[in-house]
């Protein structure tokens, strides 16, 4: 297998292109300390994401609801792993809409931990939350990153039909690496089904798919998974650099180059997807909006 865990003496300093500098600047502070007074979070800094500043300026961000514990266990994710033993906070509702008033959002992402453990796996609240900011801030559009759901078309059925602006449920990585990069429970064709449920069943939606590369895939393999992601619809995919987050994690096998992201964002558009975003520092929900701007520019 191609992926190993630490080893010192397989260990690599981050280049250059990945070191950024630290958030900065009197609107990003002033965004903080309103969220901070009213005890209120976002994943931006949350996952201390290097591109926060640049994304709250453009007015959006990531939120994290069904709480911070996760039933299953990635092997690249850092996010704490347990049984929430069905809780939900129903605040989340409510404190979502008010974060996209205090931030004044025009863009927000709502993102959560995987939640096998609720009878529909976090369906319902996520619909819940969506419902809530479309009636509190219309003119914000809502792009959700989602669970699988374990590939229930029920719980789809309940997500899509809050009718949010994007759904996104991530691949990760090439199927040869799907396990043990992704917990047991997660596979390859499961998202796959997914993103082609959504695209056939709400064709106005868009989707949305996320590649970390750096775990030992090779070119052949990302090209293989973008023609699958193609075959059933996908819309936007984003590329970053796999950064190993505790010495508990996959190590990095390979450092991609900004010339080498440009690469994989010319090989997406040339097998059609409308948006691709692909840089080292790129997350999930990096300037998500920036699709949105495009869509605008478009019309």
């Amino acid at each position: 297998m191609a992926v190993t865990y630490f080893d010192k003496d397989k260990y690599q300093r981050k280049p250059e292109w990945l070191k950024v500098k630290l958030p900065q600047g009197e609107d990003f502070k002033d965004i903080r300390n309103n969220l901070h007074s009213k005890g209120l979070a976002t994943v931006c800094e949350e996952a201390k994401c290097p591109n926060i500043s640049e994304c709250w300026s453009a007015r959006t961000a990531t939120v994290m609801i069904l709480g911070d514990t996760c039933t299953r266990a990635c092997k690249f994710c850092h996010v704490k792993t347990g049984n929430p033993k069905g809780f939900i906070n129903p605040e989340e509702i409510q404190n979502t809409s008010n974060m996209v008033k205090i931030m004044s959002l025009r863009y927000v992402v709502i993102t959560s931990v995987d939640r096998d453990d609720l009878e529909d796996h976090g369906a319902g609240h996520f619909a819940a939350v969506i419902k809530k900011v479309h009636e509190d801030h219309p003119d914000t559009k809502v792009e959700v990153l989602i669970p699988d759901f374990a590939g229930n078309e029920s719980r789809m059925h309940t997500l899509a039909q809050a009718n949010p602006y994007v759904i996104a449920q991530n691949i990760e990585t090439v199927r040869r690496l799907t396990h043990p990069v992704r917990d047991p429970r997660a596979s390859y064709d499961t998202t796959l089904s997914c993103l082609k449920f959504y695209k056939e069943h709400y064709p106005h939606i868009q989707t949305k798919t996320s590649l970390m590369v750096g775990l030992g895939e090779n070119w052949n393999e990302i090209q293989e998974t973008l023609e699958d992601l193609r075959k059933v619809g996908v819309d936007i995919v984003t590329f970053g650099q796999y950064l190993q987050p505790s010495k508990r994690h996959l190590n990095v096998e390979k450092f991609y180059t900004p010339e080498e992201f440009e690469e994989l964002k010319r090989m997406s558009l040339k097998l059609g997807f409308k948006f691709v975003a692909s840089g080292p520092l790129v997350r999930s929900s990096y300037k998500a909006a920036d699709f949105l701007d495009y869509v605008e520019a478009k019309v």
